[in-house]
Formats: structure tokens, sequence, C-alpha cells
């Protein structure tokens, strides 16, 4: 129980009127707290880069709009989708965004919301419509990066082709990112493909990674930091590449050049969902539509080499060649079918750590 200023047991006792209590209450509150309490949204998302861009150049612009304080949860996306699994039915978290593999496992389990409808939706390319309860606010490109001048001193035409993994010129000289990680799995999906398989059938894929690919390998890297130093050391030459780390080796002055292989990059989106139970769905779902706003998706492609979903984003040229801009290039990624594989992914896991990267 708060101390109140109730009588003293010393003096005769008088009871209170209800009304009095009420009143002393009141001004307890008043003088001990704010007459209101800010009210607060918790967005979740990755951290680093990522997060410092949320939280210099686009959050305070909607803090200011909506009159709220905005807490940005920093995590990889695994670890988000782990928070919401925890915190089930009774969340912390207004907003995440994660990769779109996490993501479509979230709506798997029922934690977000159905989004609510505005305009801004019609703007957006097709691609970026997960589901009611989810949509993109950026898209990557998983493709091929390559040391442009170690190609040329060799004589070696470019990549061109997801079957370029597998050519023995590169025996020893290529980085791959293993299926833990998205672009190692978005790359086992494709192999699987384009022999005959695919999310459904993807024997032929390991087959591939194993056999084909596997003999060029230097190092399976999960951690796109280290992928960088052995392509700055010259231990590789080429590696499986997301557009937006690409950009990021690219902005030290290293002459790696990115391509989209002929069959198609592969998108990875990054999406956002309001989550269910929602104490401030209204925001949630504000904040959200702000993030696909023109100006905020400028940010993002400018800050984080994160391509607009939004189609009436407007690029300078220098920006836009780093990124799957515009219809032609957004139109022709390829996409993965998520409800297929999440089911399976810890079996692949499991299988891959005992017959591929041993």
């Amino acid at each position: 129980m708060n101390s109140l200023d109730l009588p003293s047991a010393a003096r005769p006792f008088r009871p209170f009127h209800r009304s009095a209590v009420a009143i002393a209450l009141t001004l307890a509150a008043m003088g001990s707290a704010p007459a209101f309490a800010e009210t607060t949204l918790y967005v979740a998302g990755v951290g680093g880069s990522t997060e410092q861009m949320y939280k210099n150049r686009v959050i305070p612009a909607f803090e200011k709009q909506h009159n709220v304080k905005v807490v940005y949860v920093a995590g990889n996306s695994t670890e988000t989708l782990a928070k919401l699994q925890a915190q089930k039915g009774r969340q912390q978290i207004n907003v995440a965004m994660m990769d779109d593999g996490p993501m479509y496992q979230a709506l798997q389990m029922g934690l977000c919301e159905k989004l609510t409808d505005a305009p801004i939706y019609k703007d957006l390319y097709p691609l970026a419509r997960l589901s009611p309860e989810a949509t993109g606010i950026g898209v990557v490109a998983t493709g091929i990066g390559y040391n442009e001048e170690a190609f040329k001193k060799r004589g070696w035409a470019a990549p061109d082709s997801w079957e370029n993994l597998t050519d023995p010129r590169f025996k020893q000289l290529l980085g791959m990112p293993p299926v833990t990680n998205t672009y190692g799995l978005h790359t086992l999906v494709e192999m699987a493909r384009l022999r005959g398989g695919g999310e459904k059938n993807i024997d032929p894929g390991f087959k591939a990674l194993k056999d084909e690919i596997g003999p060029n390998v230097l190092a399976w890297v999960s951690a796109p930091g280290e992928m960088d130093g052995m392509m700055q050391n010259g231990d590789i030459v080429m590696a499986v590449y997301g557009s937006g780390r690409a950009v990021a080796l690219q902005g030290t002055g290293f002459p790696l050049k990115f391509i989209y292989p002929k069959e198609g990059g592969i998108a990875l989106q990054v999406a956002a969902c309001s989550v269910t139970p929602n104490a401030q769905s209204e925001l949630a779902q504000a904040f959200i539509q702000y993030v696909l706003s023109p100006e905020v998706q400028e940010i993002q492609a400018r800050e984080n080499g994160f391509a607009p979903v939004n189609q009436t984003v407007k690029l300078p040229d220098d920006v836009a060649a780093r990124m799957p801009y515009g219809p032609e290039k957004v139109n022709a990624l390829i996409k993965v079918d998520w409800e297929s594989i999440n089911p399976q992914r810890s079996e692949w896991t499991t299988r891959w750590n005992r017959t591929v990267e041993r």
C-alpha cells in the first residue's frame, strides 16, 4: 500500500468522505508523476548502420509528427522473432522489422495483425505485399560479387550465371555463405531449381553444392565482414553476395563488381508488421506507412542500400545503380517460397552440417 496522509492513531478518528479520498489520491499522483504520460512505440529492427539510420534520420520526424517516443529495439531477425515468440499474447514490441524468411515464420505463428488499408500500399511493387499482415519495406538482391581487377589480370570473362559457381577455374577461389545464411539458402534453392528441383525437392541443390560448387569453395563464411576481408586479401576472387553488402565493400574503393545472374537475382526483403496484441496498434500502422513513404524510402536507399519497394520513388543514377531499382530490375527478381522452406529449415541445416560443410 502507498503511504497516504491518513489520520494518526493518536487523533480521534473522523471518517473521510469518499470524494475527499479521491481528491487526495489524485493530488498525490499528480505530485509524484507527470500529468500526462508520454506514449511510447517500440520498434524492433536490426542493429548497426540500420539502427543508426533509423535513430538519426527516420524516427525523429515521426516522433514530432505523432507526439510519441519511439524506442528502437536492436537485434538480428532471428533474435526479434524469438522475442515475439517469448512474448506471445503479451507483446512488448509494437512494430517488428525482419528479413522476409523470419517474417514468414512470424506470420505462420499468428504474431502479426492485419495491415490497415491506406493509399500508400497502392504504390508498392507486387512483390512487397507478403501477406495481408506484412509488407516489404526495402529490398536487396542476392547475386554474385567478383574482383573485377583480378578477373581482368587473368583474362577471364565476367560471370553472368549461377552456373559460374561450378566452373573449375575458380577452384579454391570461391567464397560461399552457408545454408544458415540467407544468401547461402538462396543459392541452395536456386541450384535445386536449375537441376529440376526446388523448395519442395531440395536434393538436387544439396548435390550441386557438395559435388559441383564445393570443390571451388575456399571457405564457407557466414559473417559478411569476414567475406569482405577474404576478398580484399585476394584469398577469393568471387563470392555469393547481397547487393547491399556489395555497396559497403565498393565504398572502400575495392574493385568489387556485383552482377544479377541471367537466371535472375534473388529477392531478399526487409519486411514489417504490426505485432498482435498491440497496445499502440494505430501508431504501429502509421509507422509502417511512414517507412513506405517516398521520403523514407529514399533515405533507406541512400544510407543503407535498401532498394525502394515504393514505385514512385525517384533516385539519382549513382544511387540507383547500386541496387535493384526500377520495374525492370525489381520484377526480374526471383522470390523463394518461404512457406515451404521454413518448416524444413532446421532439417536442411542438420543435413548441411553433416554432408556439405564438414
